[in-house]
């Protein structure tokens, strides 16, 4: 790891004003890393972590500890409540006013966390789609509650044949919002993707971490276990009256409201916490495979 972060100063003393993303599957050392390069810049840490913006989630979702908070200045850190409608686009925009600020006195800013999607919104831009209207998010409704995933599927090929090949079609969730762009705006919902951006006034690297899935899975099911005994279980109850929202549909709280409910044991909780990290920890990897070491010199 050191040796990484002496590549990176030694190349970003030949650039100005550059978003560093440290980016990398939960548990594989983000937080200390990114805290050691803010300290080698002398710059400051934006968190991209979609649960760790919420104040009522802290043990759940791996905040960093007050110390670590204490090095250097951390933000987007349980800035908002779970019974405010915060997404990737909102993120986006506050970021974008905060870095404003930063680069007035740094040539470098950190951004650290796993979520892929902020980050990306952060750095590129996202995707302008229609506002969805009702209409379409009832028609949409009606075939899914009368023909299951199937209905969408068959739907989706006849709205858009291109999305429907590159799409996860076992994937409900997104192939009722690309359905619902379609019925909204006319549209196939591919027409609205990878559409041109605004150019951002600053450079981003990004810096991969990697370790043995082993490894990793190992540091997973430790850290859970360590979230067991900081007191998870107590955490998620002050929570359980709140389950339903989509800000709680997350692992490590999810599984403890299946407990509350008396659907599974005391045992299957810790257990599916783990497999359901695991198996987070995957889907993250996956979508950060096009990434790579290289990106530091392009």
């Amino acid at each position: 790891m050191r040796y990484i972060v002496i590549i990176v100063v030694k190349f970003l003393m030949m650039s100005k004003k550059v978003l560093i993303y440290v980016a990398g599957p939960t548990a594989v050392g983000k937080t200390t890393y990114s805290i050691k390069l803010a300290k080698e810049l002398n710059t400051e840490i934006i968190s991209c972590d979609s649960r760790q913006c919420y104040k009522e989630m802290q043990i759940g979702t791996a905040v960093p500890s007050q110390d670590e908070l204490n090095e250097v200045p951390h933000h987007f850190i349980q800035h908002k409540s779970i019974f405010e409608s915060y997404g990737a686009g909102d993120f986006e925009r506050e970021a974008l006013v905060l870095l404003q600020e930063l680069f007035k006195t740094k040539d470098n800013v950190i951004m650290v966390g796993g979520s892929g999607l902020y980050a990306k919104a952060l750095m590129e831009g996202l995707n302008q789609f229609p506002l969805v209207n009702e209409t379409a998010k009832n028609t949409v409704a009606t075939v899914h509650n009368q023909n299951g995933i199937e209905g969408l599927q068959q739907l989706l090929f006849e709205k858009d044949p291109e999305y429907f090949k590159k799409v996860d079609l076992n994937n409900s969730r997104r192939l009722i919002r690309a359905l619902e762009i379609c019925e909204t705006s006319g549209e196939p919902y591919s027409s609205f993707l990878n559409q041109p951006k605004e150019k951002r006034p600053f450079k981003s690297k990004t810096i991969l971490l990697h370790l043995p899935r082993p490894v990793l899975y190992d540091r997973i099911n430790s850290r859970v276990d360590e979230m067991i005994k900081m007191g998870l279980r107590e955490e998620a109850e002050k929570l359980y009256s709140s389950k339903d929202l989509k800000s709680l549909q997350t692992v490590g709280y999810k599984e403890w409201f299946r407990f509350f409910d008396r659907k599974i044991s005391l045992e299957e909780v810790i257990e599916e916490i783990k497999k359901n990290t695991r198996r987070y920890a995957k889907r993250q990897m996956t979508w950060f495979n096009h990434l790579s070491y290289s990106d530091l010199t392009k």
